[in-house]
């Protein structure tokens, strides 16, 4: 049911006509790019950690990873995953469709600067089989990003 809850979020925000579903599965990098004939570093993936502060996602670079120096630098704390199996509660999508949108309350959004040597990325769309084609415009708008940060690195 979260492609149908990102669908009308979208939808409210004029984004709803970039939905790409598809039949294989989209819930790794890799298997992203195979189902929207894109390269992997365009994948914006989408990385659920848990702070002080509450859940954050952080959107990155398919081709990326999140180097713990530079996220202690910017976030004041060592990086902590969200157990897969805690994901979907504290964000509000399943592994393999975590996106920005119609998360849950209090979740904060940044995004990397991985991000922005493309004109066009895809995050998912709310499940595993699903993405969404984004200038870096309208992935700011739609997510409603908090900020740009710089907590990764090439693998």
């Amino acid at each position: 049911m979260s492609i149908e809850k990102v669908r009308a979020y979208l939808k409210e925000l004029g984004q709803d006509q970039n939905i790409i579903e598809v039949e294989e599965s989209s819930a790794t990098v890799e298997a992203a790019a195979a189902a929207v004939g894109t390269e992997p570093a365009r994948i914006a993936k989408t990385m659920a950690f848990m702070t002080s502060e509450g859940s954050i996602l952080i959107l990155a670079a398919g081709d990326v990873k999140v180097d713990n120096r530079k996220y202690k630098e910017e976030f004041h704390e060592k990086a902590r995953m969200i157990p897969w199996d805690s994901v979907e509660e504290a964000i509000g999508h399943a592994p393999g469709g975590v996106c920005p949108y119609a998360v849950k309350e209090g979740v904060r959004v940044f995004l990397d600067e991985s991000l922005r040597r493309f004109d066009v990325v895809y995050p998912a769309a709310g499940n595993d089989h699903s993405a969404v084609r984004q200038t870096i415009p309208d992935l700011e708008m739609t997510s409603k990003f908090l900020r740009w940060v710089d907590v990764c690195k090439l693998r």
